[in-house]
């Protein structure tokens, strides 16, 4: 079916028969969704249906049926294709008056519209958590209380929050990774406890070459109107003295499925891997190789994993293609975000570009920088199981 939409590339990896790492697909993400209108719909990356996600299979899940906002227990990854209200297509396109609020039939989504077909979303709230990732273009969030303009790079974190979208300035592809949660007080999805949200030091200073990563915290601090939690850096910023110019930027973690309506979660100590039936979402800045190659051995790589807090992810060794080659049991979802990197498996390398997606299946690998210029990925790392 031709849809108008920009196709988006999709590796995923996973092992061989003597447990190497290797590319098991690599082209256009084969599930599309289009609507009359060319150019507006959804693609589909990845789905899981039970947590921890499987990490093994000869099947793509990411075929698997679509379902909004993704399955109960599990998610999805999808990446949204919105029009600029100046785009051809977008014209006609009808507009949806605000109304009270509406459970949509399929359920776990309730709806106020105010949208239209083309540049804006209805006003809505899903029972999820979702990693909201901006690839191009520009887009406003609207929340009962504030309206904000993203930018490519900008991530939101919408804790079950009611927002509208509108893209109408330049339209927009913006990536979705949304986790099934819980509402304690269905339908309501009010935030639960009274985690303090964290902000960023002022006084830091981040290593030369690295953009501050923006993270938005949206939440329903009482029934039926969404608020802003917080809209500034990461809080939480690791580096990596062997690599000058490296920084890991933490944005979100939950520690269960479904995933918890709370104000704040970076005081969980996890970084590198998320927690049992959990995630962690954080912005990796990798400099390039030339700045630190050839200086960097057995001691500075454990070193590095060891302030990580995953000692056992490092699969260092002299014979290996990257010194920081790693392991963990994680589907990952990684969106290159700016400029270019090389994707190091046991067994082949795959370059890429800003905005194209992996998704990685519990696989050794490392990220190489093979350009002159900084190369930025937003990581979000679920638990798995073989």
């Amino acid at each position: 079916m031709e849809t108008g939409m920009t196709p988006i590339r999709r590796v995923v990896t996973g092992n061989d028969e003597r447990g190497r790492s290797k590319v098991v697909w690599d082209g256009p993400a084969p599930q599309v969704h289009g609507t009359k209108m060319s150019g507006r719909g959804h693609t589909d990356f990845w789905v899981w249906e039970k947590t921890p996600a499987p990490l093994s299979g000869e099947s793509d899940d990411g075929l698997l049926p679509d379902e909004f906002p993704g399955p109960r227990g599990g998610g999805h990854l999808r990446v949204v294709h919105w029009l600029g209200q100046n785009d051809p297509a977008s014209k006609g396109a009808k507009e949806v008056p605000f109304h009270e609020s509406k459970e949509r039939p399929r359920g776990r989504t309730w709806d106020r519209g105010g949208g239209n077909e083309a540049y804006s979303s209805a006003m809505h709230k899903t029972e999820s958590v979702d990693y909201g990732i901006m690839l191009s273009g520009e887009r406003k969030i609207r929340l009962d209380d504030v309206e904000l303009t993203m930018q490519p790079g900008d991530i939101v974190i919408q804790v079950g929050a009611w927002h509208q979208w509108n893209s109408a300035r330049l339209g927009c592809l913006m990536a979705f990774d949304m986790i099934s949660a819980q509402f304690v007080d269905r339908p309501a999805g009010t935030a639960q406890g009274n985690d303090v949200p964290m902000r960023a030091d002022p006084n830091r200073k981040l290593p030369a070459g690295v953009k501050p990563a923006r993270r938005i915290v949206t939440i329903d601090r009482e029934t039926g109107k969404s608020s802003l939690v917080g809209d500034g850096p990461s809080p939480d910023v690791r580096t990596d003295p062997a690599r000058p110019g490296f920084a890991w930027q933490r944005m979100w973690v939950t520690d269960s499925t479904p995933a918890k309506i709370v104000f704040e979660t970076l005081h969980l100590p996890h970084v590198l891997e998320p927690p049992a039936n959990g995630s962690v979402l954080s912005v990796a800045t990798f400099p390039p190789d030339s700045t630190w190659k050839g200086r960097v051995g057995e001691a500075g790589v454990k070193a590095f994993f060891r302030s990580m807090g995953s000692p056992g992810a490092s699969t260092y060794s002299a014979q290996a293609p990257h010194p920081y080659m790693q392991k963990t049991r994680t589907l990952d979802f990684c969106c290159i975000l700016e400029g270019e990197i090389t994707l190091v498996l046991d067994t082949q390398e795959v370059q890429l570009k800003a905005g194209e997606i992996v998704v990685q299946r519990g696989t050794n690998h490392a990220w190489s920088n093979r350009s002159d210029k900084p190369a930025v990925v937003a990581i979000a790392s679920h638990d798995g199981k073989h």
